[in-house]
């Protein structure tokens, strides 16, 4: 089964901006999370972010596409999607399935993003069996190919035809990683890349690391004769704690983590006021990110949601 590409170019229309994402998370053990997700997916409407995401952590967080159906209904602009979407996790035709059905609800505003997954203990509550990485990296690629081929329709029953996504040629697909064979399959079928400093997100801490992830996805796309400027490059903040000042940043890390940050949490957590995350993300963006995914593990930070919209996503600019 060959894998056809979206016919519109999501990619390049972003590719001379920045744009930034929002990914809110309630913390554990919230007595609301699907309220907190909500009122966050209405903000992020209302305040311009261009996309609201959820993961997707069923074992132990809100269910990403019920809570982006729910956001669907209240919103108008936002896009919707997942970073990410564990392809174990569901059957490609489910997961086709609910993304079309989002798509419909949204009025053709979802972004599907897809991964592997990792998480040992999830995959062991779930009850699913998990497959070694080039497996999992396998299966990836068949079902990028089965929900393409789902959302156009094929196979096809006359008496029971799928229902479709709104956008003509199906959701832009993101997937995330930043392996050897993640990286070729960006460049094969993949509207835009998505990594991070962590381990799990591909663990891409600098702007050099950033130029040389692309480089290698550039390479691929002349390799296989496809226009690089047909993926997307987006990265992945684990956590954004924003303040005004240097003092009430620093007062957010204390009190989600009073003994401190490990070495490794340092890398991944954005502790910042806005002149600093302006740094942080225009460096990332002279190094040719075009689109930023900021997770926050607090859904009622409110403030660094603010923040973001109001004092830093408007100074980023594209080099």
């Amino acid at each position: 089964m060959e894998t056809q590409l979206p016919m519109f170019d999501w990619a390049g229309d972003r590719r001379a901006r920045i744009t930034f994402g929002l990914q809110p998370v309630p913390l554990p053990g919230s007595p609301e999370p699907s309220r907190q997700v909500i009122e966050a997916g209405v903000l992020a409407d209302e305040l311009g972010f261009d996309a609201f995401y959820q993961p997707d952590h069923p074992a132990w967080a809100p269910d990403c596409w019920v809570h982006l159906a729910a956001v669907a209904v209240l919103t108008r602009n936002v896009r919707l999607g997942t970073i990410v979407s564990s392809v174990p996790y569901r059957s490609a035709a489910h997961l086709a399935r609910l993304a079309a059905d989002v798509d419909q609800l949204s009025r053709g505003r979802v972004v599907l993003g897809l991964g592997i997954g990792w998480d040992v203990a999830e995959f062991a509550r779930l009850e699913i069996s998990m497959a070694t990485v080039p497996d999992r990296q396998a299966a990836l690629r068949r079902a990028v190919d089965t929900i393409r081929e789902t959302w156009a329709g094929r196979p096809s029953s006359p008496d029971r035809p799928f229902l479709p996504p709104k956008q003509p040629s199906g959701p832009p697909i993101i997937i995330a990683g930043a392996g050897r064979r993640t990286l070729r399959l960006v460049a094969e079928v993949a509207d835009g890349c998505n990594f991070g400093p962590s381990e799990t997100t591909g663990g891409v801490t600098s702007p050099d690391d950033v130029r040389r992830t692309l480089d290698v996805i550039a390479g691929h796309c002349r390799e296989i004769g496809r226009p690089v400027e047909q993926v997307l490059p987006t990265h992945f903040t684990s956590w954004a704690m924003l303040g005004e000042t240097e003092v009430a940043a620093q007062a957010k890390v204390a009190r989600h983590y009073p003994d401190g940050l490990t070495e490794s949490q340092r890398k991944t957590r954005l502790v910042a006021t806005p002149d600093g995350a302006v740094d942080y993300f225009q460096s990332l963006a002279d190094a040719g990110i075009r689109h930023f995914v900021v997770q926050c593990q607090d859904a009622t930070d409110h403030e660094t949601f603010r923040l973001l919209a109001s004092d830093v996503i408007p100074r980023v600019r594209c080099p």
